[in-house]
């Protein structure tokens, strides 16, 4: 067990990035309309991530190269490979720019549970804490922050879905017996699109470098992306568990759902709840700059460390637009429509490109994958796709 929880790491990241605000809005929505009934989508949602993330992870620790970096030199043609990298960029750095509002916002609400402060106040200590942790550019430090960050999350999550008391036999009927009652097509779709995360593949691909070293960690890293994963899933589906107690009310968001449950389980419900946002928001204000800077670097094939200035650059840009925007409740709606209709179109191409990737014996020679892993990976693409028409389809 130590010698496992010595090399967790990557996985865990990844897991802190697509546990964000958006994620516990559209779990607490989920919970609050439909019950357990759809737990099923969120086991789906990390099937699918895991065999994503795993592909991209082999694909980082066995060609130590950034996933953009990978794409770009195995297509031949200028115009194909400069409109993937353009796309790639536009909708990774562009997009994340976008959204770092809402995960810096949502951390600010988790905040709010303690105390009411001025406007600016929570956004910019947020902003600060995190523009600390990347600067200090110590791979190290920025896993270990990240992985307690976490664990503070999921306890808070998992012991007020405990407290609720749910109804286990309704639970497991939820998990694996999928159903699609009536008006729930966008409240699933939300819940796959919100946990298979295109950023996530490219940060995953050019973490595993930082952390493994030689082909003889793969094992390692596989171990690492499924727990990491599984428990991430868990945390999110401890969130549909917590709102489906809920009755009554507005409830749209963790803070919503915090006031909802207050009277049932007392006010501690909402300092656990306001802890899990807070960690929530963080962790992603955190790796969306990351993830950002990791896709520049590998598209301009920039070398140097965490501490390369263009590197500190693009995440300090993101982070300080994120800080602005949160700040003045500005919704840049243009830029969030680009980034929507980008990452639309991002999320199978990505996922078609990854799979050729890792089928090509002169990339990763006799780690390519498997036909098993093939077909779960078509499987994936189809769904992908579907995601990706609905959120250009969302923006129109």
């Amino acid at each position: 067990m130590f010698k496992w929880t010595k090399n967790i790491g990557p996985g865990t990241l990844v897991a802190a990035a697509f546990i964000g605000p958006g994620t516990v809005t559209v779990c607490t929505k989920a919970g609050v309309q439909f019950g357990y009934s759809l737990l099923w989508a969120m086991l789906l949602s990390i099937i699918a991530t895991i065999v994503l993330q795993e592909m991209a992870a082999r694909t980082g620790i066995i060609t130590r190269k950034g996933l953009a970096e990978v794409i770009k030199g195995q297509i031949s043609n200028p115009i194909v490979r400069n409109s993937a990298i353009f796309l790639i960029l536009g909708a990774i750095v562009i997009g994340n720019a976008a959204y770092e509002a809402g995960n810096i916002s949502g951390a600010a609400l988790g905040m709010q549970v303690f105390g009411e402060a001025n406007a600016v106040v929570y956004p910019i200590l947020i902003g600060a804490i995190a523009f600390i942790v990347l600067f200090i550019g110590n791979y190290k430090v920025l896993e270990r922050s990240l992985v307690t960050l976490v664990l503070l999350m999921s306890i808070s999550f998992l012991i007020t879905a405990i407290l609720t008391k749910p109804d286990i036999m309704a639970m497991l009927k939820g998990t694996f017996v999928p159903t699609i009652p009536e008006g729930n097509v966008l409240i699933i779709i939300g819940l796959i699109g919100t946990t298979v995360v295109p950023y996530n593949l490219f940060l995953h691909a050019s973490l595993v470098k930082e952390k493994w070293k030689t082909k003889e960690d793969l094992s390692i890293a596989r171990k690492d992306t499924v727990i990491s994963i599984i428990l991430g899933g868990i945390v999110s589906m401890a969130i549909i568990v917590a709102a489906t107690a809920t009755t009554g009310g507005d409830i749209t968001n963790a803070f919503d759902l915090a006031k909802g449950l207050e009277p049932l389980y007392g006010e501690y419900a909402k300092y656990l709840l306001g802890i899990g946002l807070f960690a929530a928001g963080i962790t992603s204000a955190i790796t969306a700059p990351l993830a950002a800077a990791y896709v520049a670097k590998s598209c301009f094939g920039w070398k140097g460390t965490l501490k390369d200035n263009r590197f500190r650059t693009v995440w300090a840009i993101i982070l300080v637009l994120g800080v602005v925007f949160s700040s003045l409740k500005f919704n840049p709606v243009e830029v969030i429509t680009f980034a929507q209709v980008a990452n639309g179109l991002l999320l199978p191409i990505v996922a078609i490109f990854l799979v050729w990737i890792v089928n090509k014996a002169n990339v990763l020679g006799k780690y390519k994958n498997s036909m098993f892993q093939n077909i779960l990976a078509i499987c994936i693409i189809l769904i992908t796709f579907v995601l990706g028409i609905k959120g250009i389809i969302s923006v129109f």
